[in-house]
């Protein structure tokens, strides 16, 4: 059979079987009166199969790659054909194949130098197409593997382990820091005004960091079976000035029946990554990596500081201090998150009032409105004077001591009055929401116990998906693993590879 039969059978039965097969499978439909769903699933099982008869023709068109008995390579290495043909699965959205095919190298037991349709088609190094995993882990990123299986399994009448689907994943991961460390900066005139950089912390269970608990009783020491590991979160984005009143902020926090606030602008290019600790590193060196990422994001995007910085965080004392680090610039401006701040005075309203007084929410309503004046420092000798004049009892005391000394602590990050002014944002939504949406929607499921590898892997994959970056990172990856895989290509491209194979 001549390399090119293969097709020229396959052109002969889509002309004389499968589309006289779709044409009956129509006409019998309009003629028995299947509602359509029905003529839909039988039409994509008919194209299921011609997909996997196109493949096998297109496989079989290639032979075996034979490039005759030796054959010197680019870097001057002469290989020899072995005499034993090697078979490799490719399981493709079309179904399984298996690819027998002619190997060169020096001896069987040795590595293989060359493989001249491996080369050819461009292979994975993994039994799995490109096109496979983008789908595969496209869904995995917001779905569990076992649900991304039946999805698939459904869609395709493909069948896979959910071992392999996880071994994707973290292949995949494999390449999203050297796809971050190529991204430009995002095309300045799509740009906010301000550079905002946030980061927080989200908790993910992780399997087997505990203690077995022993004969189905206890578990010594009261240590868990699973516990969790602190993930540290970060977001970048620019966003353009949302110019505000102190009062109109407490009517929308209020939620004011006459108060419709302005339209907020939207944030520019977000990016988000999170980090979980590995092995025995200490704890904090995933702040610290998440602070190397903000800094690098930082000076691509805002390069010698051209644009207005705003830093967000809540009152975690490590998160400052790797600010001040990582990113010392004097011209940031650092914001205590308010909605970190309004909770406390609820706390401190309901120690004074109680739980259901009436008198709480003017008392929270008023001293919301003093802090995003600026009147931190007479909010907090307001209700130092207050405890005196209501006596509170010593563990009420200790309560509002530690809101005062919170207050007291972050005041320089609480000048709300010149924020809103200059439009500057004062709450960590989007970093909140980063937490929420990149970590625990996707690795905090019922149920869920990852390994730190695993849940790492799957935050490097979904912050990419995420960022609205999948497409340019699968078009990445897969031209980084064929300059890996495939150095030789010049030697088996277009003609030139029919021609030594004939």
């Amino acid at each position: 059979m001549s390399i090119a039969e293969p097709l020229t059978v396959l052109k002969s039965e889509l002309l004389q079987k499968i589309v006289p097969e779709l044409v009956d499978l129509l006409a019998s439909a309009q003629q028995d009166g299947r509602p359509v769903h029905k003529v839909e699933e039988d039409l994509w099982d008919v194209l299921l199969r011609t997909g996997q008869r196109s493949m096998t023709a297109f496989f079989d068109s290639h032979g075996t790659g034979d490039l005759g008995p030796t054959l010197t390579l680019p870097t001057g290495e002469q290989v020899s054909r072995l005499e034993k043909l090697h078979t490799r699965q490719y399981v493709s959205i079309f179904g399984r194949f298996d690819l027998t095919r002619v190997v060169y190298g020096t001896r069987e037991s040795q590595a293989l130098a060359f493989v001249p349709l491996d080369n050819r088609l461009q292979l994975p190094a993994s039994d799995f197409s490109y096109l496979l995993q983008d789908w595969d882990q496209e869904l995995a990123v917001e779905q569990a593997f076992t649900k991304v299986n039946q999805t698939i399994a459904r869609m395709l009448r493909l069948r896979q382990h959910t071992d392999c689907l996880e071994n994707m994943n973290r292949q995949m991961a494999e390449d999203t820091a050297a796809f971050r460390d190529a991204q430009p900066a995002p095309p300045v005139a799509e740009e906010g005004k301000f550079l905002v950089n946030t980061a927080d912390g989200k908790g993910v269970v992780i399997g087997g960091q505990g203690t077995a608990n022993v004969c189905g009783g206890e578990r010594p020491g009261g240590v868990r079976a699973n516990q969790k590991r602190m993930a540290a979160v970060g977001a970048v984005y620019t966003v353009d000035p949302y110019v505000r009143t102190p009062d109109e902020v407490v009517a929308a926090l209020f939620r004011d029946a006459n108060y419709t606030p302005p339209p907020r602008p939207e944030p520019c290019h977000k990016h988000v990554w999170a980090v979980l600790p590995q092995g025995s590193e200490k704890a904090n060196s995933s702040i610290d990596l998440i602070y190397d990422w903000l800094l690098q994001e930082s000076e691509l995007r805002n390069p010698k500081g051209r644009q207005p910085t705003v830093h967000i965080c809540d009152g975690q004392e490590a998160l400052w201090q790797a600010r001040d680090e990582y990113l010392p610039d004097t011209n940031t401006v650092n914001v205590l998150d308010l909605l970190h701040v309004t909770p406390r005075l609820w706390q401190a309203a309901k120690l004074f009032h109680g739980e259901r007084s009436p008198l709480v929410v003017p008392f929270v309503r008023q001293r919301v409105t003093q802090v995003l004046q600026g009147k931190v420092e007479t909010v907090v000798r307001g209700l130092r004077r207050l405890a005196k004049e209501h006596k509170l009892n010593s563990a009420k005391k200790k309560s509002l001591a530690r809101i005062c000394g919170y207050l007291h602590k972050n005041r320089q990050r609480m000048r709300y009055d010149e924020y809103l002014a200059k439009g500057y944002p004062i709450a960590s939504g989007v970093i909140e929401g980063a937490c929420r949406h990149l970590v625990k929607d996707r690795l905090e499921r019922a149920g869920m116990h990852w390994t730190l590898s695993g849940a790492q892997a799957m935050l490097n994959v979904r912050s990419v998906h995420l960022g609205g970056q999948w497409q340019a990172f699968q078009q990445f990856r897969i031209e980084r693993a064929t300059q890996r895989l495939y150095p030789h290509r010049q030697l088996v491209v277009g003609e030139a590879y029919f021609t030594m194979a004939a």
